[in-house]
């Protein structure tokens, strides 16, 4: 067998196209929760919060600040001092349990859903086994 034809066969297995069909969709699915969090979500937090949802400027200085530059954490970064930067981190941090809180109640829902439907009847017993049963009931009269 060629190189090719055992390449096929590998991608032609059930389980290969499985997966292949899982990144895709979960990709597709990632960008949906992406936009539901940061908007839907993230503006109604942050307008409870009553105002800007982004911490990413939240930094301490932790060394000597040249003259003459800006306290924004960018201009601190290029003038290569060093800065204890928490805010980016805790950003991420609020966007992960709002994450994690709208996947959980989206499996609880799909969960619930799959629960609702009937279980499907068992199969008939097959005609062989019907026989033998009634050949035993009436051995037993």
């Amino acid at each position: 067998m060629s190189m090719m034809q055992e390449f096929k066969e590998f991608a032609m297995k059930g389980n290969v196209m499985d997966l292949a069909v899982g990144v895709i969709i979960g990709g597709a699915f990632g960008k949906i929760v992406d936009s539901v969090v940061g908007d839907l979500i993230m503006p109604i937090v942050a307008w409870i919060m009553g105002g800007k949802l982004d911490f990413s400027g939240m930094f301490f200085v932790l060394g000597d600040i040249p003259p003459g530059t800006a306290m924004t954490l960018d201009a601190l970064k290029k003038a290569q001092v060093p800065v204890f930067a928490y805010g980016n981190f805790v950003t991420i941090l609020v966007n992960f349990i709002i994450l994690a809180f709208i996947i959980f109640f989206m499996i609880k829902q799909m969960n619930r859903l799959r629960k609702a439907e009937p279980p499907a009847p068992p199969p008939a017993d097959p005609e062989d086994i019907v026989l033998l049963r009634e050949i035993r009931d009436s051995l037993k009269k």
